[in-house]
């Protein structure tokens, strides 16, 4: 098993967990004040569920993959890089666009969920069905964006991506009970911070092998229909020429290359398409994302936390 693909997989999981875990410690704390502690079990509910809908939701995929996988059809290698740019492809709008949306929503996150709760307790008799179902959507958002995560990294091997997830759920879940339970403190800002820059990286590098895939799908839709769509002649039918080849210095299959791989993207043979592409997203995105962590207020995500002790 490839332990370095677990990487990636555990470091979105420990943030989207982790960020699922204060809203339900959110949830809990104002149940608590509110003595409404007869709606925890519902909260139950809704974490467990959320976490079977997501665990659904990824071996239905999966098993598409894998159907695809065995298929005798001469077109499986094509539909097989389809897929893989296509999940790839989701994972990167979802997850840089949940960064971008946690980041610009922290400052509000407390006031929300005690709103939405607010609104559920008003509802008496519906009050656990609404506690359910906004800890529910909470859990399952953050699921789903794992699971086409783990989707878009098959090719790494499921096992060690599934193991990934899987640990950092369970770091993230042990991190929300020290927070809310065991009176640990901990800079929320700093770490989402920290978790934040890992994702950006991380998702840059799974933009890289989006490309590569689109590459390939169109290579072989060349090779098989006879009619060529490549732009380039040479190993790259879209990318453009080749500007890096760290197989003999900086291998991506062995450390300390495998671990650049895993967590910031570095990929032993690059083409030109791929860099600028890499280059775009880290400016853009990580401008917006930086941005916006200039305009929060220092203690903006610290309150949260605080003020629900």
């Amino acid at each position: 098993m490839n332990i370095s693909a677990a990487l990636p997989t555990f470091v979105i999981t420990l943030r989207e967990g982790f960020e699922a875990a204060l809203v339900v410690g959110i949830v809990l704390a104002c149940l608590n004040k509110a003595q409404q502690t007869y709606l925890y079990r519902w909260v139950t509910r809704g974490v467990i569920a959320g976490i079977l809908a997501s665990v659904m939701i990824g071996f239905l995929l999966g098993g598409v993959l894998q159907g695809v996988n065995h298929s005798p059809s001469p077109y499986t290698p094509l539909v097989k890089e389809i897929l893989a740019a296509f999940f790839g492809l989701v994972a990167v709008v979802m997850l840089s666009w949940m960064l971008l949306w946690m980041t610009q929503q922290a400052k509000s996150m407390k006031s929300e969920v005690e709103g939405a709760i607010t609104k559920a307790l008003s509802q008496n008799e519906q009050a656990g069905k609404a506690v359910f179902l906004l800890v529910f959507i909470a859990v399952l958002r953050e699921g789903f964006e794992t699971v086409l995560f783990i989707l878009a990294q098959f090719d790494q091997g499921l096992p060690a991506t599934t193991l990934g997830a899987i640990v950092g759920l369970i770091s993230a879940a042990i991190l929300g009970i020290l927070l809310f339970k065991g009176g640990v403190k901990l800079n929320i800002r700093l770490f989402f911070q920290i978790m934040g820059i890992f994702l950006l990286l991380i998702v840059g590098g799974l933009l890289i092998g989006v490309l590569k895939h689109f590459d390939q799908a169109v290579a072989l839709y060349s090779q098989m229909s006879g009619q060529n769509r490549c732009l380039f002649a040479g190993s790259s039918c879209l990318l453009g020429p080749q500007i890096w080849d760290g197989s003999t210095i900086l291998s991506d299959q062995q450390f300390p290359g495998i671990l650049l791989k895993a967590l910031f993207g570095y990929r032993q043979t690059l083409y030109l398409g791929q860099a600028i592409a890499y280059l775009l997203f880290l400016f853009t995105i990580g401008t917006i994302y930086f941005q916006s962590l200039g305009s929060q207020t220092p203690n903006s995500q610290k309150t949260v936390i605080a003020s629900t002790k």
